[in-house]
């Protein structure tokens, strides 16, 4: 992509097969096709490129965290203080960011850091494509990049080769006075946001579309019972808004912007739509725990950056019919303590190998309409992993008599089986002519397990006649 600096047309932005042709953002445009005769050459858009990057911006703030800003030209800037852990951890958070750019074709690189700063760095040259850094090890992470990386300006790198300092760890040695005196105090006020003595305030990026209330205080305040009750007065005021658009709330974000301008946020989702006050004020009453006013809180908002149609809930007048109940409730507790990912139901899934015939669906989710095998019983707890057994039977279909698992030897009373299970051929080679006998079995106390032996006793090719504990019953 090329554009204009001031009189010269230079390249502003160049693919990875580029960059292997040596073409590089800031080199003239002639200079770049001399470097590549079969180069690609485009006019850049830095206008849709900046609204591109808004809509992204608005796409992360629904999903990932209540406060998110752009960060031209190429860069989003996200606090994610309190949400990670409801995505599995900053790693996990920043894994599905990258991964769900990936698939809409936009390559990206995320890093996590104690500061904007330290963390814009990281990412444009550290990470490959994932890096999370503690708070303090940020300043250390830094050290090494080069001057350019603190987001000066052209003129200041330059000016700054000219005296000898070319990495970040060379600047922060230098005294300050002198920085400052000559560069101006841009450079010093980069340095210090880059190793967080000094805040950065990000503007989040707020949707026209977005759903959201305010409440401004003549003076700040910061008591746990103030904000509890301002925070009834907010849900209030969103749920009335809601109501006139038919709508209910997946995700509420509530931000605490502080004197000092610093801004807390708490975020908090449901498993479906809901407009019901009192739930979703003790959902964002749990977490104002981890708010922290400062010096006092000046003005409060209140968002629904994810709203979806609620339907009306229809009341049967039949008295007889059983009222189906209704746990989305307490799921939206845990899921806002724990992490949405931790919760799950088990489903059938189109398979007669037993762990592979339960799948993880989402706890509100509609039935699959598949069913487990009604042949055989299946056993209420199946074993992560088949655990080996020593067993004692006679071959080819007979159960075992004894067998030896976790160190305790038991002798069966009685037994049902075999279960003949075939391999899926159409899934690995490995399982061409895989057989599993499965056998129920009851020991001399009464407890019944599920065991079953790798192949049909006849042809080696079908398994090695091992024997295997995979579940228990009761």
């Amino acid at each position: 992509m090329v554009g204009r600096e001031g009189r010269r047309k230079v390249v502003l932005a160049a693919n990875a097969a580029a960059l292997a042709q040596r073409v590089r953002p800031g080199l003239p445009a002639a200079e770049a096709r001399a470097h590549c005769a079969k180069l690609i050459v485009e006019d850049a858009d830095p206008a849709g490129d900046l609204a591109h990057l808004d809509r992204l911006a608005v796409w992360a703030l629904r999903r990932y965290s209540p406060i998110v800003a752009a960060d031209p030209p190429v860069g989003l800037v996200l606090d994610v203080t309190g949400a990670a852990h409801l995505f599995g951890g900053e790693e996990a958070l920043l894994g599905d960011m990258v991964a769900r750019l990936a698939a809409t074709g936009v390559a990206a690189r995320a890093a996590m850091a104690g500061t904007w700063g330290a963390a814009h760095a990281l990412a444009r040259y550290v990470a490959k494509p994932l890096l999370v850094v503690t708070t303090e090890q940020s300043g250390r992470a830094v050290a090494h990049l080069p001057v350019r990386a603190l987001r000066l300006a052209d003129a200041t790198v330059v000016g700054l080769g000219q005296v000898g300092i070319d990495s970040i760890a060379e600047l922060e040695a230098k005294p300050r006075a002198p920085l400052a005196l000559r560069f101006g105090p841009e450079l010093t006020r980069r340095l210090d946001h880059a190793y967080g003595r000094q805040a950065e305030l990000i503007e989040p990026v707020e949707a026209p579309e977005l759903i959201q209330v305010r409440r401004a205080f003549a003076e700040p305040v910061g008591a746990p019972e103030t904000l509890a009750r301002y925070t009834l007065k907010l849900v209030e005021q969103l749920c009335m808004a809601l109501e006139a658009d038919g709508l209910g709330a997946r995700k509420l974000d509530l931000r605490f912007h502080r004197v000092d301008n610093r801004i807390e946020a708490i975020r908090v989702g449901t498993a479906k739509p809901v407009r019901d006050i009192k739930r979703l004020t003790r959902l964002l009453c749990d977490k104002l725990e981890a708010v922290d006013p400062g010096f006092g809180v000046e003005a409060m908002v209140l968002a629904a950056p994810l709203a979806e149609p609620l339907t009306p809930r229809v009341v049967a007048n039949d008295l007889t019919e059983t009222p189906v109940p209704d746990v989305t409730d307490l799921i939206d507790t845990l899921a806002n303590r724990s992490g949405g990912h931790r919760l799950y139901r088990a489903a059938p899934a189109q398979s007669d190998v037993p762990e592979r015939s339960v799948r993880k669906i989402e706890p509100t989710a509609p039935e699959t309409g598949d069913g487990w095998p009604q042949r055989w019983p299946r056993p209420s707890r199946l074993l992560t992993r088949p655990e080996p057994i020593e067993a004692v039977a006679l071959l080819p279909d007979q159960p075992p008599v004894t067998f030896t698992w976790r160190g305790v030897r038991r002798r069966v009373r009685r037994a049902d089986g075999p279960e003949r299970i075939f391999g899926e051929w159409w899934r690995r080679d490995g399982e061409l002519d895989a057989v599993r006998d499965y056998f129920q079995l009851e020991d001399d106390a009464g407890k019944r397990f599920w065991v079953f032996r790798r192949g049909d006793g006849e042809r080696a090719a079908t398994g090695d006649l091992s024997w295997w504990m995979h579940g228990l019953f009761g």
